[in-house]
């Protein structure tokens, strides 16, 4: 069901106001775009969501370092890190994006990112 923020993140309150998908069943979630009922990604129960979390911790700190070396915008960083990573998992660019991805391609991205990050030290 469409949920609102505050019934799941009632102590975030930069979460508010958003809109969740949930399954009270089995407690998969998935934020929606700002002003929209349209998912960020696909349902996550919290082993997935964790799964996420990991991935993004070891992908976002790669495309912040293109916007602070390059001097370029978010989007423009971002998008260079996505056709990176698209490459690197031999998957379509339009396809890649870590809200989508299962456990087995996050733990991926985790992969690719330190073997990234050890061949540029």
């Amino acid at each position: 069901s469409l949920v609102p923020g505050s019934a799941l993140y009632p102590h975030r309150p930069d979460l508010l106001a958003r809109r969740f998908w949930h399954c009270a069943t089995c407690d998969a979630l998935v934020g929606c775009h700002e002003g929209s009922t349209k998912p960020f990604g696909r349902l996550a129960n919290a082993s997935l969501r964790r799964a996420k979390m990991r991935a993004h911790a070891a992908f976002d700190p790669l495309w912040r370092a293109k916007q602070r070396r390059d001097r370029c915008s978010k989007k423009a960083a971002r998008g260079a890190a996505y056709a990176w990573l698209a490459l690197e998992l031999g998957i379509d660019v339009k396809d890649c994006h870590i809200g989508m991805f299962d456990e087995e391609t996050c733990a991926r991205v985790i992969e690719i990112c330190a073997r990234y990050r050890q061949e540029a030290a």
